[in-house]
């Protein structure tokens, strides 16, 4: 069997950091893990093709050489994912579908002319799929009644990536989220008790990219890292070791709870593993809108003093804000700028709040009668609410547009990110020092000619740079590092102003669609 593994086209979104990408000759953030994982489940007699249409275009002998195609996609992926769909019909090849998308909206797929649907977790489906084809089924989907036991997880296929496309590699370490936040929909998709792989497991993967030739950034892709506290801390207590044996080979990124705040094991261990960056779900200041939303993790504590506690134990902290939450009252958008200038923290992820289907945001606006469509779905990553907000939408609209460009105005991300990592703790851990690159090198000339010199903000740069290099040296590489993402940010401003003023028209439109429909139920009534 003739594989071939499709992962859709990303539209421009927050994290897709062109600009950076750019600068250091690479192509995407991050590689499917998803399909490498399907692929190292499947079958290994199999024969396997991978194109990531992020990196490049499927070619006409890859699609002749194929026996049977697979995608997997989320659900910002969706127009590219129900286009390859099509494409492959049309070639005549069997298609298999699965991915948090089609696990969470499977008509689409399966209307574009998808043969077979993988739900849910492929440790349980995947075998399922496998035996229908032995029988010679055309099609079928595939459901799993339970969460599977990650601990049997193979090591991904990372072999079948064209890594040198991708500024970083994803590893997962857990599935599921203790927590019950309305909007989410990891606790619908992956449960709310979270499934840990072995120590042993994770360093095998580790230890394979290593041998592959992997040096550098990894994103540990788990949707809350610190779920199962006791586990995490068994992983990052032999991971200290293995990277040290290695001389830290990798860095690496991940999601966690805030309460990671209180645990100072936790974080100190982290940080000794080399761990620079942690993205935290604050989603908003207001504790009202964070009660409604069931995200109660947030209100224990100060969150301004637990993004600083992180801060100061070593980690640069990234973090995701919602605007649009039911009884929100006006000026949210300047409570969420005001909350980032006091906390200093550099990149903040502005979204307008989505209901996800089978969330419990999406079942209660839906039998509110305020889902504006089942099939208009956000992507969390910059679009206009699916469904009728309590405050006028337009007012939501326009505060999003204006936090946003203020956050990312060229002086007010350089004081944060300056503020910053000269609060931010030094390096627990010392990796060999070792040679800029030509890539890099030509990346730092680039940030100093369009911040120090070509910006009526460079004054700043230089007098930022000088006092991180005085009072916080340890750090001075990955400030600039973060200096340069705001190249992204600056010209994501204009596509924020220009896909939200796009998408009100059309909102308006079916808002008064539904609220047209309402009246004319409420009449028969």
């Amino acid at each position: 069997m003739r594989v071939l593994l499709l992962y859709p086209l990303f539209p421009k979104t927050f994290w897709s950091y062109e600009k950076v990408l750019e600068l250091i000759n690479r192509q995407v953030l991050l590689p499917p893990l998803g399909l490498v994982t399907v692929a190292a489940i499947l079958p290994q007699e199999w024969e396997f093709k991978l194109v990531d249409r992020n990196v490049r275009s499927v070619t006409e002998s890859e699609w002749e050489w194929a026996d049977l195609v697979i995608l997997s996609a989320m659900i910002v992926q969706k127009d590219d994912l129900l286009y390859l769909i099509r494409e492959a019909k049309g070639r005549g090849k069997p298609v298999a579908v699965g991915g948090p998308y089609a696990t969470s909206v499977p008509e689409p797929p399966r209307e574009a002319g998808a043969d077979y649907l993988i739900l849910d977790e492929g440790e349980i489906t995947l075998p399922m799929f496998v035996e229908a084809l032995r029988r010679g089924d055309r099609g079928g989907t595939f459901r799993a009644e339970s969460k599977p036991d990650v601990t049997g997880t193979p090591v991904p296929r990372f072999d079948l990536l064209e890594m040198n496309a991708y500024d970083s590699m994803s590893v997962q370490f857990s599935r599921g989220c203790p927590f019950q936040c309305e909007f989410c929909d990891i606790i619908i998709l992956y449960g709310r008790k979270p499934r840990t792989k072995t120590p042993q497991q994770l360093l095998a993967e580790l230890e394979y990219l290593r041998q592959l030739g992997w040096k550098g950034a990894i994103f540990m892709v788990d949707d809350n890292f610190i779920g199962n506290k006791r586990n995490v801390k068994l992983l990052l207590k032999e991971l200290k070791v293995w990277q040290a044996q290695h001389q830290y080979p990798f860095n690496f990124t991940t999601e966690a709870s805030v309460d990671l705040a209180q645990d100072r094991e936790l974080m100190d261990l982290m940080v000794e593993c080399n761990f620079k960056s942690v993205f935290l779900g604050i989603e908003t200041p207001d504790e009202a809108s964070l009660t409604l939303t069931k995200k109660f993790q947030n209100t224990r504590d100060s969150l301004a003093e637990s993004v600083e506690e992180i801060v100061r134990s070593g980690m640069r902290v990234m973090a995701g804000f919602i605007i649009g939450f039911d009884g929100e009252t006006k000026g949210a958008g300047d409570r969420i700028v005001r909350f980032v200038e006091q906390t200093a923290i550099p990149a903040a992820m502005l979204g307008m709040l989505q209901a996800f289907p089978h969330t419990a945001l999406w079942d209660r606006v839906e039998k509110e009668g305020r889902l504006l469509s089942k099939e208009s779905l956000g992507n969390a990553q910059g679009g206009l609410m699916n469904f009728i907000p309590t405050r006028p939408v337009e007012d939501i609209a326009r505060e999003y547009i204006e936090a946003f460009c203020a956050l990312y105005d060229a002086e007010s991300y350089l004081d944060r990110t300056y503020r910053h990592f000269l609060m931010m703790g030094a390096p627990k851990c010392h990796p060999p020092a070792k040679f800029i690159s030509l890539v890099d090198l030509r990346a730092l000339m680039i940030i100093i000619w369009r911040q120090g010199i070509k910006r009526k903000s460079r004054w700043k740069f230089w007098h930022h740079l000088y006092s991180i290099l005085k009072h916080n040296p340890g750090v001075w590489q990955h400030y600039l590092t973060t200096c340069a993402h705001n190249e992204h940010f600056l010209e994501y401003r204009q596509i924020v102003r220009d896909e939200i003023s796009a998408q009100l028209a059309e909102f308006l439109a079916a808002k008064k669609v539904v609220e047209v429909e309402m009246q004319v139920e409420a009449i028969a009534s």
